[in-house]
Formats: C-alpha cells, sequence, structure tokens
C-alpha cells in the first residue's frame, strides 16, 4: 500500500507533459486560479484568471474546459499534496505519524484556505480519499499500539479532529492564520492523556461509513 501511495502521489504532483512553454503557462494558470478563487469565490471568471497569468483566455479553456474543471484541478493538487504526508507519516515507525499527517492535513487545508469553500463542495476522488481514510486507520493503530495515543481513541475521534480543524482554519481566515496550531496540540495532549477519555459513546462504523470512506478491501 505505501508504495502504491507514494507513487500516485508523485503522479499527482507531476506537471502536464507537453512543450515548456504548456508547462509554464499550466503552472501560470493554477496560480493565478487560486488567487482570484480566492477573492472572488464562484463569482470569478475565466477571463479574470486568465488576465491574472497573464495568458490568452483560449490558453485557459484549451486546457480547461469551464471554471469547474479548474476548480477540480485545484482540489486534484490539494488531495496530492495529502496523499504525499500520508506517505511520509507511513514511513515512520516510531508512532508519531499521526500527529505528523495531522499536522500536514491542516497545513494544506490552511495553504487553501481562500478557495477551500470551492473545494469543500467538490467530491474528492474515491480512491484517493479511501487511501487517505487507510493511512489514517493505520497511523491511528501504530499509535495506539506504540502507546502515543490513549487506547480509547477511535478512527472517528480522529476523523471528528480533522473535520473541526478545518472548521477552524475556514472561520478564522487570516485573522488568525497559525490558531489550528494550539488547537491541535492542545487537542493531541488531550488523547495522550490516559485513563478514560468520555463517557460518551464513539461513533459506529454504521455512522462513520456514511460520513468517510471506509478503506480499502485488502
Amino acid at each position: 500500500m505505501n508504495t502504491q501511495l507514494a507513487d500516485d502521489a508523485v503522479l499527482s504532483r507531476r506537471p502536464p507533459a507537453g512543450r515548456r512553454d504548456a508547462v509554464r503557462n499550466y503552472h501560470r494558470i493554477v496560480a493565478a486560479a487560486r488567487d482570484v478563487f480566492g477573492e472572488s469565490g464562484t463569482e470569478a471568471s475565466m477571463e479574470e484568471i486568465a488576465a491574472r497569468a497573464g495568458v490568452g483566455v483560449g490558453t485557459v479553456y484549451r486546457r480547461f474546459a469551464n471554471k469547474d474543471a479548474l476548480i477540480d484541478e485545484l482540489l486534484r493538487l490539494a488531495t496530492a499534496e495529502v496523499l504525499a504526508a500520508a506517505e511520509q507519516a507511513l514511513a515512520r515507525s516510531d508512532g508519531h505519524g499521526l500527529e505528523e499527517l495531522l499536522r500536514a492535513h491542516a497545513t494544506v487545508f490552511a495553504a487553501h484556505r481562500r478557495y477551500a469553500s470551492l473545494l469543500l463542495q467538490r467530491r474528492t476522488d474515491t480512491l484517493a480519499a479511501r487511501r487517505i481514510r487507510a493511512a489514517i486507520d493505520e497511523l491511528t493503530a501504530r499509535a495506539v499500539a506504540a502507546g502515543t495515543l490513549n487506547p480509547n481513541v477511535t478512527v472517528g475521534d480522529v476523523l471528528s479532529l480533522i473535520w473541526a480543524l478545518r472548521g477552524l482554519i475556514g472561520t478564522v481566515g487570516e485573522v488568525a492564520p497559525d490558531s489550528w496550531q494550539r488547537f491541535l496540540d492542545i487537542h493531541l495532549a488531550g488523547l495522550r492523556a490516559t485513563g478514560p477519555l468520555s463517557t460518551s459513546r464513539p461513533m459506529s462504523a454504521r455512522q462513520l461509513s456514511k460520513l468517510a470512506p471506509p478503506k480499502p478491501a485488502g
């Protein structure tokens, strides 16, 4: 699984094949789209993105059929960053891989905070989502086995923390962009604590399956 994750992450980050100017234009368009979507949201136009990128609007349309295709590309790139971080975390054997992935996940989301609302409206590639979920499952089990995580912590608890981080990052925006780090530090300290953590029941497997894709079989 680790090798597959690494291969997919590398492929996802690889710039499009073609002439040098075409590759350069691709990166200009993506960078411009991030800025313009961050400023204007769904009101952003392909013409505005082209102007910001310094290319003709026809060049943008040759690469991306419409705004939806461009937003999908931004989501693909962000997902590739998380996949790469998951592979790096899985390479650790000290029980701290889960914390590394949580910090990386929050860092990626914070980097895309200005247009994150657009990305969250899209559906993440199912295979990529399942692989990220599989990494979270594996890293949670390793952390519990290594004693770096309270044995009562479930994958549902970890996913809830990720969702909470997304909400915090989206809420504070540019006002307190680094506040997620303290938030994560406090919650990680709680998850490491010994003894019972809560008298409330954790999410059931059925509930969790409706909220996040389960890991691949096999």
